[in-house]
């Protein structure tokens, strides 16, 4: 059994491996930087946080979204600061894990992580659209035919290759099968090699030549925080999804602090710097990558590649990559977000419609902020709704008022709406036991009946407030009878 799984381990290793190659090249080249320096970063990330990491199986490496986080710091201040903020980022990302913050993760509702998921396997599919593409112009003729044609038969082996036997992951079958069919029929398509030269040595061990002052802490921060901030974000979101695929737990601030640990190094040795990828996860996944030797595999096969493999991993069709990662791109998209659309409340319809086009036309930071504040937006206007009150006149003439609900800053208008101090008795109660206080604003609201009651010339008595209340109160110096 442990055999059985140290080889699912290895074969999905190195499936994802093949798939972290163009992304990474990729990625590497929307920043305007060497694709070396991607790949690097690859096999530093992947390979230190499947060691050391909180959830085995999960992959990470350069990802796209912190590639766009820095392009402006590239062009305007050149590589050496890209480095010195991919420390700086890596020692932001550390303290998070060290702070445990990681549990915040679970402040993203669910909504915003369907949103996010799909928004993502979107950005994945397009992204393969620029295969199609020979600098500016898109191919046409044999060349475009011959593309859709290598794409197509790549899925179909991905689809059906598991109906005829699964001790090999298909990617990898439809990789090499495709890949050596190419080589010996002599078809003429894009290789892997059309995109970069991937032959390098090992990376060397050089702080970024910069001038360590306040100056360049200037400059580096803003793009180091929001590198820190990406890539926290995507790594905790795939390591829920990572949880959900697998059934099992993961540990978020281990991982925060292995990714920032991971992306320190790959700054010292001249990488980019990185996240969890979540295509390249589910590629993992799919493939029966399920502990920490299959991200170790992938990233030093990454090196591997580098140093000894390049003349043949250069052959590599890019239209065998591009069908994986369409593959991909279907697996991770949540087909079920679809058909609950009309069972589930509009609000949420609305968050996971919305994190998913900020996603594709902005980037995932903003996106999950922004379905974040939808979300608690909402949750708040729905407690605001849910308070009420049932009043009684009392045997000795008072009145009594029993409040239900949460009062906070967006129910205070309804909870004072309650109230009539001018035409009440002179002795009102109001009962709180089934009232619950969360913020100041309950304070002021609670302070403001009390003046509007004196003012009438009347008196408001407050019984059952719960300790927390009374803490709040005390707090506050309201004085409460």
């Amino acid at each position: 059994m442990k055999a059985k799984r140290l080889r699912a381990d290895v074969l999905a290793g190195l499936t994802t491996s093949f798939a972290l190659l163009p992304e990474c090249i990729a990625f590497a080249l929307v920043a305007h930087l060497n694709p070396l320096m991607g790949l690097y970063g690859a096999f530093f990330i992947c390979t230190l946080t499947a060691l050391f990491g909180g959830r085995p199986g999960m992959i990470s490496g350069a990802a796209g979204s912190m590639a766009v986080v820095i392009v402006a710091l590239v062009v305007q201040q050149g590589v050496q600061y890209l480095l010195a903020t991919v420390l700086l980022g890596g020692l932001i990302m550390m303290a998070f894990g060290l702070l445990r913050l990681g549990k915040l993760v679970r402040m993203v509702p669910h909504p915003v992580m369907l949103g996010f998921v799909n928004g993502l396997a979107i950005v994945i599919a397009l992204a393969q659209l620029e295969h199609f593409k020979s600098g500016e112009t898109w191919l046409s003729g044999t060349p475009l035919y011959m593309m859709v044609g290598l794409v197509v038969v790549t899925m179909a082996i991905v689809y059906l290759l598991p109906r005829l036997t699964r001790t090999v992951p298909p990617a990898l079958v439809a990789i090499l099968g495709v890949g050596l069919a190419v080589f010996l029929l002599g078809l003429p398509t894009r290789t892997l090699g059309d995109m970069a030269h991937i032959a390098g040595g090992l990376p060397t061990l050089a702080l970024p030549d910069i001038p360590w002052n306040l100056e360049t802490l200037r400059i580096i921060a803003p793009y180091a925080i929001l590198m820190a901030m990406v890539g926290l974000l995507e790594t905790l979101l795939t390591l829920n999804l990572t949880d959900e695929i697998t059934e099992s737990r993961g540990y978020p601030d281990r991982e925060c602090v292995a990714l920032g640990a991971a992306n320190i190094v790959s700054g010292a040795f001249g990488g980019m710097g990185g996240c969890a990828m979540i295509g390249q996860t589910v590629i993992n996944l799919s493939s029966g990558g399920r502990g920490r030797l299959s991200g170790v595999v992938a990233g030093v096969s990454i090196l591997l590649f580098i140093l000894f493999l390049s003349p043949l991993i250069e052959r590599i069709p890019l239209a065998a990559l591009v069908g994986v990662m369409f593959v991909v791109s279907q697996q991770t998209f949540a087909w079920a977000s679809l058909r609950v659309l009309n069972k589930v409340p509009k609000n949420d319809v609305l968050v996971i419609i919305a994190v998913t086009v900020i996603t594709v036309f902005t980037d995932l930071a903003t996106a999950v902020l922004c379905g974040i504040i939808i979300a608690a937006l909402n949750f708040a206007w729905q407690h605001a709704r849910q308070l009420y009150a049932d009043s009684q006149l009392e045997s000795d003439g008072s009145k009594l008022y029993r409040v239900h609900g949460t009062l906070f800053f967006a129910s205070t208008t309804p909870f004072l709406n309650q109230f009539d101090p001018a035409n009440d008795p002179a002795q009102v109660t109001l009962d709180c036991r089934h009232l619950s206080f969360v913020d100041y604003s309950a304070i002021a609201a609670l302070d403001t009946l009390r003046e509007r009651y004196a003012k009438a010339g009347k008196h408001l008595r407050v019984l059952h407030l719960s300790e927390r209340c009374k803490k709040l109160l005390k707090r506050a110096r309201v004085h409460h009878d």
